[in-house]
């Protein structure tokens, strides 16, 4: 007979239990450590979805003060590396061989018809395979032409200038007045890496068991379904603490991201969170018959948290469909969580309206593994 429901001192064994086989597995322990810190220099030093100094031709066989004006003024705005000039062949064949991602035509008469007031046309080709490269890019060619504007039409060429708008816009980027991508990225990194690094740890735990044999003897004890399931999260949320920690520390020296909020809130954040991961980690190494199809579907799950959850897009900006499901998600909530502490400084009252949703996340899944643990360990 099990006796009681839940036994401290039956789950504390499974906790030790737990412990002493991952001291056991020098491989488990570099991972550990090596991954969460490989991953968030890999991915926060990379991902820019701003990115500049792209390769650039300029066709242009007008060699007018204007046109040289203009290319100086691309080449200036730091989105445009100007390979040099070509000829629209040259242009088409380097777009197509990938050596460039911009074409800047000025026509032969550009300059004289400036001076005319005929307002040419400047043709900019994009590749349009990589849209989010091109975008920042072609947002900021207004701007050049108006410093460039603002620096040619003096003087005599004074009537030319266009005349400025009765208004104007001051833009002030509240929590990132630089507007560094980092600021946005390398929090996301947190929960994102928790995400991958909880839930694949523990989907192979009871899969490793039942390949390896072990199984067997906790099912000959008397520990329940809730014992075991408990007892094998609990190590898993101090090695998340860990994890969490190195990724902090290489946000916070590495990256220079601030730290506006409570530590504390931080934390015990980050403790429900993981903790939900944790229960979908069990649940699926529940259900998986072998430590491949509890991979698969780590993999399975983790993909939705990866697009849905306002990391790679912005949230607002997906359908009514993908928001729905992304909701369900703790990640999209633990995203929110992150950036309002470390950027905000913000507290529990701001952030209980995105805690509770993971909460019973948690506890509804939990729910689900104890069950399905039932189910196929009988």
């Amino acid at each position: 007979m099990n006796g009681a429901l839940f036994s401290f001192r039956r789950f504390w064994a499974v906790v030790v239990k737990e412990f002493m086989q991952l001291r056991r597995d020098r491989m488990t322990f570099a991972m550990i450590v090596a991954i969460p810190l490989v991953q968030t220099m890999l991915f926060g030093y990379a991902i820019n979805n701003d990115p500049k100094h792209l390769p650039t031709a300029v066709v242009c066989s007008d060699g007018s003060p204007l046109a040289r004006s203009l290319e100086a003024s691309l080449i200036n705005s730091g989105y445009f590396d100007v390979a040099g000039r070509m000829s629209e062949a040259e242009a088409a064949r380097a777009f197509k061989e990938g050596r460039i991602l911009f074409s800047v035509s000025i026509p032969s008469d550009f300059g004289r018809r400036v001076l005319r007031g005929e307002r040419p046309e400047v043709l900019v080709e994009a590749d349009g395979t990589d849209p989010t490269a091109a975008s920042g890019a072609l947002a900021a060619l207004a701007g050049i032409a108006a410093r460039a504007q603002a620096r040619d039409f003096q003087g005599p060429l004074a009537h030319l200038a266009p005349r400025p708008a009765p208004y104007s816009f001051a833009v002030h980027r509240r929590y990132n007045p630089e507007g560094l991508t980092r600021y946005n990225i390398v929090p996301g990194l947190m929960g994102l890496i928790l995400t991958l690094m909880t839930v694949m740890m523990t989907a192979l735990a009871v899969t490793r068991e039942r390949e390896r044999g072990t199984m067997e003897n906790l099912l000959a004890s008397p520990l329940t379904p809730l014992e075991i399931m408990a007892g094998k999260i609990l190590p898993y949320v101090a090695i998340g603490h860990i994890q969490m920690g190195i990724v902090l520390a290489a946000a916070l020296f590495l990256f220079r991201i601030p730290f506006a909020g409570d530590p504390l809130v931080f934390y015990a954040s980050s403790a429900v969170f993981m903790a939900a991961n944790l229960t979908v980690g069990v649940t699926v190494s529940s259900i998986a018959r072998n430590q491949l199809q509890a991979l698969q579907m780590t993999i399975f799950y983790f993909l939705p948290n990866l697009m849905l959850s306002g990391f790679m897009f912005p949230f607002a900006g997906m359908p009514d469909w993908a928001q729905a499901i992304g909701c369900v998600l703790p990640l999209t909530h633990f995203n929110r969580i992150v950036r309002g502490v470390l950027l905000k400084g913000s507290g529990w009252p701001e952030l209980w309206p995105e805690l509770w949703p993971i909460a019973l996340f948690a506890g509804i899944v939990l729910v689900l593994a104890v069950a399905s643990f039932r189910r196929t360990l009988d």
